[in-house]
């Protein structure tokens, strides 16, 4: 039996422990990563207090955020291979164990390709909030040209701006104070907005 280091959390409200955890071999449509970078959001928060998804089982890897290299393929995985560069974003951490580990199983249909260009480490957060934010543009309904507004200039607003710049929109960035100003404009905004 293999062996990994893993943080992770054994009851709800419980603290974040670094262990040793059997690797998962990959079953019928599932593959092995090595992980190679994992993101830390909010939903790791979630795992870590048990607060909000009842199917959380304890103990928990939490991490779902994730790039890593392919390292085995279960019965019937195609489209991938040993090697291939790799994202995993939700639900990994909740519904099953996560990144925070130097390997994790996932199913297949759960993983999406890397580009070269991408560093790994900035690359990690785009498993959650890039697909969370450029998503919801996606199927926003807005056209080239239509006015985008952004609430917040954080972890998820920063992307959004330079999606919606990116897609055509006129962004406008929304914030509290003009502490993040330069930054909007230097992502994309046309406008910016001090509530």
């Amino acid at each position: 039996m293999k062996m990994m280091k893993a943080i992770q959390v054994s009851a709800p409200g419980g603290d974040f422990q670094l262990v040793q955890r059997e690797i998962l071999e990959p079953k019928e449509g599932q593959v092995m990563s090595k992980v190679i970078a994992c993101g830390v959001c909010h939903g790791d928060a979630i795992v870590k207090e048990g607060g909000g998804y009842a199917n959380i089982n304890y103990p928990r890897i939490p991490g779902h955020e994730v790039i890593g290299i392919v390292d085995k393929l279960g019965i019937g995985v195609s489209g991938y291979s040993i090697g291939q560069r790799v994202g995993i974003g939700w639900p990994a951490g909740i519904n099953y164990d996560g990144g925070f580990a130097e390997y994790m199983t996932t199913s297949v249909e759960e993983l999406v390709l890397i580009p070269d260009e991408l560093n790994d480490i900035e690359g990690a957060p785009l498993l959650c909030a890039g697909a969370t934010t450029f998503d919801a543009l996606r199927n926003s309904g807005a056209n080239p040209g239509d006015v985008v507004a952004i609430q917040g200039v954080g972890g998820l607003g920063h992307l959004a701006i330079q999606y919606a710049n990116r897609m055509g929109f006129k962004t406008i960035a929304i914030s509290r104070s003009t502490d993040k100003e330069k930054l909007a404009y230097k992502l994309g905004a046309k406008i910016f907005i001090d509530t």
